[in-house]
């Protein structure tokens, strides 16, 4: 029988801990019989949000796990324990398999194991996970990473990617899949992190661009060059250059291709218009163009984006309506 454990101390997210309790936990031997031996380890009592845990086994018990589980650590700015962070490097060096969950990764950078590893965490902390642990090569564009022996995984749902990933592994598919269904979740998710990262406009301020963003935003449609934006900043192309830099971190055209691909993820998610039409709408030219642009930025095309994101156009159970 496959043994998973999973780390818990106080100060973890409970959303990622739940999942894989409800996934590894859960009694599902008339799918696979044995299914997996489960363990909730920690020092001791432990509060999590607004509930009180009290673990199967102490920290130590994670050496004997196959499988460790590091749920999502919810303060990055402060270090996980020591003692967790121990425990978790002595579980792989006994040879556990040892997986993260959105802000684990902090647990597991801190331990050494993504050292000379790709990894991913949460999108609003990757650049924090690889600025405070420069060894670590940190991909902000995908649902979770598979090393062998090491695994991470982005944040919130995609915690559930890579649980149904360690099932598809231990398993197989067919069993994965069920588990899905269970869970009324797809088996496995298209693309990564992109498509659900916001490109907010830069909050206004007193720097020389305020004025600029919201006429940009305004003309999305019109094939605007830098000439053109450095014109209505009233500066020279590289002096709008340097403070487009400064304000967004990116260039002129990269922030005008962001904020298109940001209209055409509304108009997908709320229209109905075709893909030539959004296109048009949001200065792509073509839908050729925009499929292009679309799928490397997003990391799905923009119909599978719209079977995924599109709002409901009418009520149904979600939104109160009951089934005949």
């Amino acid at each position: 029988m496959t043994t998973v454990a999973l780390a818990v101390t106080d100060g973890m997210l409970h959303f990622e801990l739940a999942l894989a309790m409800e996934v590894f936990g859960s009694d599902l031997t008339h799918l696979v019989n044995p299914w997996y031996d489960f363990a909730l380890c920690g020092p001791s009592a432990v509060q999590v949000g607004r509930f009180r845990l009290e673990p199967d086994h102490g920290l130590e018990h994670l050496t004997r796990a196959d499988t460790v589980i590091v749920p999502g650590w919810a303060d990055v700015d402060q270090e996980p324990p020591a003692e967790l962070v121990d425990a978790v490097r002595q579980a792989h060096e006994a040879g556990a398999r040892v997986a993260s969950l959105c802000t684990g990764a902090f647990v597991l950078a801190a331990a050494g194991l993504l050292d000379g590893r790709l990894a991913t965490t949460h999108w609003a902390h990757t650049q924090e996970l690889a600025r405070r642990h420069p060894r670590v090569t940190v991909d902000p564009d995908v649902l979770y990473v598979d090393n062998g022996g090491v695994l991470t995984s982005a944040g919130k749902a995609a915690a559930m990617d890579l649980c149904l990933h360690l099932v598809r592994l231990d398993h197989g598919s067919a069993v994965a899949n069920t588990v899905a269904r269970r869970l009324v979740v797809p088996p496995h998710r298209d693309g990564g992190q992109a498509q659900f990262v916001t490109t907010p406009v830069p909050a206004p301020g007193n720097h020389p661009l305020a004025g600029l963003f919201p006429w940009a935003l305004q003309r999305l449609d019109q094939p605007l060059t830098v000439e053109d934006l450095a014109r209505q900043a009233r500066m020279s192309s590289r002096h709008l250059g340097r403070h487009f830099k400064s304000v967004t971190g990116t260039t002129p055209l990269q922030w005008l291709l962001a904020q298109r691909i940001r209209h055409a993820q509304e108009l997908l998610e709320t229209t109905e218009d075709t893909v030539d039409t959004i296109a048009t709408a949001t200065g792509m030219g073509t839908a050729t163009t925009l499929r292009r642009h679309f799928a490397r930025t997003v990391g799905v095309p923009p119909d599978t984006y719209r079977r995924t994101f599109r709002t409901r156009t009418r009520p149904g159970p979600l939104n109160g309506e009951r089934h005949p």
